[in-house]
């Protein structure tokens, strides 16, 4: 985790660019790999997110609150249930469970390898530490390295922390699923 304190150490922290609206969230895209990370949007601003280039969206909230907020049913709606994939995750600081959100990085990493004009929007509640996790875990599966996949996670979401122990749940997975 060395390199991650490095990597965070010397970069920039480019600010995200809002949306349409102020009310919009702010998208921090991902170098050309079309990836973005938020916090949640708002639901009344969710059917704005195609207008910033969002055609998928991976909802990365535990189940109780998107149950209460309603995120996830507006992004269904707005996007297409197809479109959405929900990664459960709890934000504790352990071992994420593969179960829990490595379909939610397949689905990405499939989307974008299949669909070239597709735009994937990756969140959680703050934009910081589960939305980085996935990110991480999609750019791994599309070939970057561990070092490269962090330093794209760290230097384009200035709010990203790339959490040591899910970093080492991705690895681990990677690595048992014969990546």
């Amino acid at each position: 985790m060395d390199v991650l304190r490095s990597v965070r150490a010397r970069r920039a922290r480019p600010c995200g660019v809002p949306g349409p609206d102020a009310a919009s969230p702010a998208l921090s895209w991902i170098g050309d790999e079309r990836i973005a990370i938020s916090g949640v949007p708002p639901a009344r601003t969710v059917a704005s997110l195609a207008g910033q280039g969002v055609t998928h969206v991976v909802n990365c909230r535990p189940q109780a609150q998107v149950r209460w907020a309603g995120d996830l049913a507006a992004e269904r709606a707005a996007v297409g249930p197809g479109r959405v994939a929900h990664a459960p995750m709890q934000d504790h600081g352990l071992r994420q469970r593969p179960a829990v959100w490595a379909a939610a990085a397949c689905f990405a990493a499939r989307v974008l390898d299949e669909q070239p004009q597709a735009g994937v929007l990756i969140h959680c509640s703050a934009g910081r530490r589960r939305s980085a996790m996935l990110a991480y875990a999609v750019l791994r599966l599309r070939g970057h390295d561990r070092t490269r996949a962090a330093a794209l996670v760290l230097t384009y979401r200035a709010e990203a922390e790339l959490v040591p122990a899910y970093v080492r749940s991705v690895e681990r997975w990677l690595a048992t699923a014969g990546r």
